[in-house]
């Protein structure tokens, strides 16, 4: 094995080949490490509703097995909601946070909004607070998980990759969960799916956030299908458009750590492929 910074690969959601039984989550986690792979993303993407008690046995299993654990966090998060709104948006996140750091989860990923036809930099003015406010609670809490904004597939979200760097570099305790597939699929012109697009990716979130910032990414990636205003929906990697060896000798060249996550309606399939394209990667 070459000396390469270390990656993990998994999926968002328990392999699809994960047995009856034990089945669930605890089902994904010994799948997850049977398959090879060393991350798993818990979808709680319609509601968090979880006891503590099958907390500690996820935290418990994941460690024994050496799984690395995240949370997405429900879908009906916005940072930009009205007032009325905006309440039943924070209870899901921080239930997603409180939760997911009882069951070993150290990041939680959410989808971070609209904008609602606003500028960008108007809604950011509205997030950036909010989520301060968020992460500081947590903190007095003693809940140390990173809360990951995802960069979003559709030019009309909350979600740019500007947007995830402004909310990183303005709190501390955020970093950006970078969805590669989104990302190419945003402008729906086909872009950032070279390598020297995917280089210029990586120095701007160092100019932004660091060298440290590479050293512990969350990436999402698959397959995408996207038109004029964005993303479709999530394809087999072999089906679709996605430059991903290129991708991945970027991702080697700039030295990054931390985690892979695989969204490909065929997951640990695609998740594998990735891990392998990733080995075979030399770096520059």
């Amino acid at each position: 094995m070459s000396a390469k910074p270390a990656l993990l690969f998994g999926t968002v959601g328990s392999p699809i080949s994960t047995p009856k039984k034990p089945g669930g989550s605890v089902g994904g986690i010994l799948r997850t490490r049977e398959l090879g792979l060393g991350a798993l993303e818990l979808a709680w993407v319609q509601s968090v509703r979880i006891s503590e008690a099958s907390c500690a046995l996820l935290k418990e299993t994941s460690r024994e097995h050496n799984v690395a654990l995240s949370i997405h966090a429900p879908y009906f998060i916005n940072l930009n909601a009205n007032a009325d709104e905006w309440p039943k948006s924070r209870k899901r996140l921080m239930d997603a946070a409180h939760f997911g750091n009882l069951a070993g989860a150290s990041d939680i990923i959410f989808h971070p909004g609209s904008y609602f036809g606003r500028h960008p930099k108007e809604v950011l003015a509205v997030a950036v607070p909010r989520l301060r406010e968020c992460v500081q609670e947590l903190r007095t809490a003693g809940d140390p998980v990173i809360l990951r904004p995802e960069t979003m597939g559709k030019s009309a979200m909350l979600g740019s990759l500007e947007d995830t760097l402004a909310m990183a570099q303005e709190i501390e305790g955020v970093q950006p969960c970078i969805d590669i597939a989104h990302l190419h699929a945003r402008p729906g012109d086909g872009s950032l799916n070279t390598y020297e697009e995917f280089a210029t990716m990586f120095r701007a979130i160092r100019k932004a956030l660091g060298g440290k910032a590479l050293k512990n990414m969350h990436f999402h990636a698959s397959g995408i299908v996207y038109g004029p205003k964005g993303e479709k929906k999530h394809v087999p990697l072999a089906e679709a458009d996605f430059q991903y060896r290129a991708f991945f000798q970027a991702l080697t060249d700039f030295k990054c750590r931390g985690r892979v996550l695989g969204e490909s309606p065929v997951m640990e399939a695609d998740a594998l492929v990735m891990k392998q394209t990733w080995e075979a990667c030399a770096p520059a």
